[in-house]
C-alpha cells in the first residue's frame, strides 16, 4: 500500500513539474547561428530538469522566403545546443509531444509543447507560421515603441486566454487576450519570452494511449533593440 501511495505521489509530482515547465528555444544574442533550447519555467537551463526531456524535439528554420531546413541539436546535461542554418532573418520552431497525461478520474490529454524563436528582423508578414506548422502559436505585433502578442489556435485568434509575459531583465506579467488574441502592449526593447495555453477538443493516440483532448503550450521568444 505504501508503494502504491508512492507510486501516485511520484506520478503527481512529475505531473506537476510538467507542467510548470516550458519548452523554450533561446538564440544566441551574440551568435545568430546558435540558440539554446531549455526546459523551464523562464529562459535559462533549469539545473533540476534533464536534457531528455526533449529528446523528442525536432526543431525547424524557416527562412523569410519561406524555406525550411532541419535543425540539429546536440544534448547537454540541462539543455539542448542548436546549431541554427541559414543567415539573416529567420524563424526556429518546434513541436514536443510530450505525452498523455491523466489526474485522477479526470479525462486523459495530450501534452504537446510548441516552441518559437523569432532570430533578427523578421518582417511582420512572415511571423505567422500557419495552422498546418503549428496547432498553436504566438506572434510578436509590434506598432511603434509597442509589442503585444497574439494567440493563434489551429490559425484563428484565442479569445480570453491567459499568456505569461518574461519581461526584459527579470519578472513576469500576466495578460488576457482580446477579442483578436491580443494582450495588452508593452514596450518593444529588450528580449521577451511567452507562453500560452490553447485546448483542442480533439480525441487521438500516442504511443498506445489514447485521450480525449490536447493541450497545446505555446511559446514564444523574440527580441527588440534596446
Amino acid at each position: 500500500m505504501f508503494r502504491a501511495a508512492l507510486a501516485s505521489l511520484t506520478a503527481l509530482c512529475a505531473l506537476t513539474a510538467a507542467h510548470a515547465h516550458f519548452v523554450f528555444v533561446v538564440p544566441d544574442p551574440k551568435d545568430p547561428a546558435r540558440a539554446l533550447v531549455v526546459f523551464s519555467e523562464d529562459l535559462d537551463p533549469d539545473e533540476h530538469v534533464g536534457a531528455d526531456k526533449m529528446a523528442a524535439l525536432k526543431l525547424t528554420c524557416r527562412d523569410t522566403a519561406g524555406k525550411d531546413t532541419a535543425v540539429e541539436h546536440k544534448a547537454g546535461k540541462h539543455e539542448l545546443t542548436a546549431a541554427l542554418p541559414g543567415s539573416g532573418p529567420r524563424l526556429v520552431f518546434g513541436t514536443l509531444n510530450y505525452g498523455v497525461m491523466q489526474k485522477g478520474d479526470a479525462k486523459p490529454y495530450l501534452l504537446a509543447y510548441h516552441p518559437k524563436a523569432v532570430v533578427g528582423a523578421v518582417p511582420a508578414d512572415k511571423l505567422v507560421l500557419g495552422e498546418k506548422t503549428l496547432p498553436a502559436e504566438l506572434v510578436p505585433v509590434a506598432s511603434g515603441s509597442e509589442v503585444r502578442f497574439k494567440l493563434l489556435a489551429a490559425g484563428k485568434p484565442v479569445a480570453g486566454a491567459e499568456v505569461t509575459v518574461l519581461k526584459p531583465g527579470g519578472g513576469k506579467a500576466k495578460a488576457t487576450t482580446d477579442k483578436d488574441g491580443l494582450t495588452e502592449a508593452y514596450p518593444a526593447k529588450g528580449r521577451y519570452g511567452a507562453w500560452a495555453r490553447a485546448t483542442e477538443a480533439k480525441a487521438g493516440e500516442l504511443n498506445g494511449k489514447k485521450y480525449e483532448e490536447a493541450r497545446h503550450y505555446a511559446t514564444l521568444v523574440t527580441a527588440f533593440p534596446e
